[in-house]
């Protein structure tokens, strides 16, 4: 709680019980920010957050209301600051670490929460807000400043001293980490995604590579990816991974199983040999970038290899065994370059028929839609496409995108429904098939037009398993 006179040049000593941006999360003694989003204008809500109990309003209009008003010349760039004086983040003493990156976030901001220690070190992103004390969920992979900032106090508080998020391009874009410096940062790999957002894969970029114009430790590059010399260009300090020699963390060799990764890294001129349980080739990359931000901030490579066997990042690879004769698999892969991915690490199971379950969410990059469908259909072998966060898209519209550059139909159907095309793939699964739900991982919900509605593809694919091995069981 502040005074609004700590927080602003002014005599008003209102007290400020939290700063709040949604009119219908205002609560008594709340500052209401009146930010401009896509879709609305908190200027138009204000009544609304007076009426639900706040104590001030910070707005960029010529307004009179009822309680203290504060014009600013723009509310969307003075929110993080004003979140940073509110919780007094800088006497936190927060190392802050960043990854960034069109697919792999996710692990490898998780795994480095593992390499530190849940105890020493906060996650925000995908998966939620959590260390060793708590586990929270997050709105957003990048969260808005008025929750970004208290996951920080939260966090320093239960005796954090790091903090890994994942740092989006539109966390960026919408100004969300403005003047965030970040003690550590890298980036896993830069393909086609979210224009929609940026309005050119120029901006999407760019948006990026703003984490390595706010990095004031060392920058990770991935000296693979053909976009590293953007980064590098901006970044004060970089170190390099990847299959090239002339990178800091050489990935001299793997060697990939069903159930295990065979590893060996070189760095400063010493090789390291070591299983890991993250599978596939594209999380031999996570793991060197993971590995080489926690070199780059003091962590030795045999404690770092210690540890890395412990690594488990929820709703990727999420192997699911009710007792069927088939592989089952729940992943988040939404990205043509994930998809693609993915199904190539699948041929390395050995297994029949893959089965990919897969929508595309609404309100987003519709220019990949059919990008996306084509993948799925020429590098598996049934597909099923089915609604994904349709929000206020027609979901079968979205479909007919997904498949309108498929020309063999007898390669999928179309099952709108997300529960039931869970059930027809596991129903049409055979012996030694494998059934891959894609897109969502372990989050919990799904956003239709009106409304956001519980959902969870690892719940849903677990129910209609058992359903199937009970049926079998009787039958038997």
């Amino acid at each position: 709680m502040k005074k609004l006179n700590e927080l602003f040049e002014i005599e008003s000593d209102v007290l400020v019980k939290d700063i709040k941006i949604n009119s219908k999360e205002v609560e008594k003694g709340d500052m209401f920010v009146c930010i401009k989003g896509v879709h609305a204008d908190r200027h138009d809500f204000i009544e609304e957050a007076i009426k639900n109990g706040a104590s001030c309003v910070v707005g960029e209009k010529d307004i009179e209301c009822s309680v203290p008003y504060i014009k600013v010349l723009n509310t969307n760039y003075i929110l993080p600051e004003l979140c940073r004086k509110f919780y007094d983040f800088d006497n936190l003493k927060l190392k802050i670490i960043g990854v960034t990156g069109t697919d792999g976030k996710t692990t490898t901001a998780t795994s480095i929460q593992y390499l530190i220690g849940s105890d020493r070190c906060g996650y925000i992103g995908t998966n939620g807000c959590s260390c060793q004390k708590f586990t929270k969920d997050s709105p957003n992979s990048t969260p808005d400043p008025t929750v970004l900032y208290k996951f920080f106090k939260e966090f320093a508080e239960a005796g954090c001293e790091y903090v890994v998020m994942e740092a989006s391009s539109e966390g960026f874009f919408r100004g969300r980490l403005a003047g965030l410096d970040f003690q550590a940062a890298g980036y896993t790999n830069i393909t086609w995604e979210h224009v929609n957002i940026h309005g050119s894969f120029e901006n999407y970029v760019d948006c990026k590579v703003q984490l390595a114009r706010q990095t004031t430790g060392k920058f990770i590059v991935n000296l693979n990816d053909k976009f590293h010399s953007e980064f590098m260009e901006e970044a004060l300090n970089c170190l390099s991974y990847g299959e090239d020699p002339k990178s800091d963390l050489y990935i001299k060799n793997y060697n990939i199983t069903p159930k295990y990764t065979e590893v060996t890294f070189v760095y400063q001129k010493k090789e390291y040999s070591f299983i890991s349980p993250l599978l596939g080739k594209f999380n031999v990359y996570n793991l060197a970038c993971a590995f080489l931000i926690c070199l780059s901030l003091g962590f030795d490579m045999e404690t770092l290899i210690e540890r890395s066997i412990n690594i488990d990042v929820s709703g990727r690879l999420e192997m699911i065994d009710m007792g069927q004769n088939f592989k089952v698999m729940v992943d988040y892969a939404h990205t043509p370059n994930g998809i693609k991915s993915l199904l190539d690490f699948v041929r390395v199971l050995e297994v029949n028929r893959a089965i990919v379950v897969i929508g595309s969410a609404g309100e987003r990059d519709y220019k990949k839609r059919p990008i996306m469908g084509k993948t799925v259909v020429e590098n598996a072998d049934y597909a099923i496409f089915t609604y994904e966060d349709p929000r206020s898209e027609d979901p079968y519209e979205i479909i007919k995108q997904m498949v309108s550059q498929i020309k063999d139909d007898s390669k999928y159907e179309i099952v709108i429904d997300r529960s039931l095309a869970i059930k027809r793939a596991i129903d049409i699964a055979k012996e030694n098939d494998i059934v891959l739900v894609l897109g969502k991982g372990n989050e919990t919900y799904e956003k239709l037009k009106d409304e956001v509605i519980y959902f969870n593809d690892i719940e849903e694919t677990k129910k209609w398993l058992l359903e199937r091995v009970n049926k079998e069981m009787v039958v038997e």
